[in-house]
């Protein structure tokens, strides 16, 4: 988790490269960036509200995100994400092991690679997807052979979009309020007051903001990020119970 010296270091970082796109007429961007940097730059988003910006991570919903300062309208010309995917597939699959997102993460890691060049990382059956800059794609493709005890390809994906995006699972939940800390208590299986605990501790995100505020209440379509714990789509209220309850709908990603 990043100190609070190094957000503030970030934010210095943002305005920097806004003032670079707004007098050299050209696009910057920042590598990926977590949950608390991205919350920092949304925090002086105002102050280099002159320089229009756009976040993106390589596909839909995922976390770690880059920053692009500078717009075609502003500058004349589009310039895509320097991101590219990876798909890193078991050489045998008959003797792989079954790989976690930490698995993949640790073994990049291990090649000396700095966290800001790698984005989401999402595993499917025994093939893993890594969104990475292109800068250091090349370098993960001809190194990363091997991760723990399976040997592996890796390669830049060219397949179906289709199959990179996330996996949706929609859940029903009975709530006293439509209040962000009754919502994030239920749908993660914690007490009202626990809850409450991981707001003070900074650890709940809407939509990449960060959110303090516990009688916050979330709109439809909503992300709701709480570090350690999972992440969902706010899909809104379904109907009043005849008790009163709130009926809600939440997708969690799977």
């Amino acid at each position: 988790m990043a100190t609070d010296k190094e957000l503030e270091q970030a934010k210095k970082r943002f305005r920097e490269l806004a003032d670079k796109c707004y007098r050299q007429n050209v696009y910057y961007f920042t590598g990926f960036l977590g949950m608390a940097e991205l919350n920092a730059f949304y925090e002086v988003s105002r102050e280099i509200s002159h320089v229009p910006c756009m976040v993106f991570g390589g596909n839909t919903g995922c976390e770690r995100q880059m920053v692009r300062f500078g717009s075609e309208e502003m500058l004349g010309y589009e310039a895509p994400f320097p991101i590219v995917c990876l798909e890193i597939c078991p050489r045998s699959e008959k003797f792989a092991d079954r790989l976690t997102h930490r698995d993949v993460l640790g073994a990049c890691m291990n090649l000396g690679i700095e966290r800001s060049t790698l984005g989401d990382i999402m595993v499917k059956d025994f093939h893993a997807y890594l969104y990475c800059t292109e800068g250091i794609g090349p370098y993960i493709v001809e190194n990363l052979s091997r991760i723990r005890h399976t040997s592996v390809i890796c390669r830049q994906y060219t397949g179906q979009e289709e199959r990179l995006q996330p996996v949706l699972e929609e859940r029903i939940y009975q709530v006293s309020s439509e209040r962000l800390d009754a919502v994030v208590a239920r749908a993660l299986g914690l007490s009202r007051e626990k809850s409450a605990v991981l707001f003070r501790e900074k650890k709940v995100f809407v939509n990449g903001r960060q959110q303090e505020s516990v009688s916050y209440v979330p709109g439809k379509g909503d992300v709701v990020t709480v570090r350690g714990y999972g992440k969902f789509v706010y899909h809104g209220l379904s109907h009043m119970t005849r008790k009163g309850k709130c009926s809600i709908v939440v997708a969690f990603y799977v």
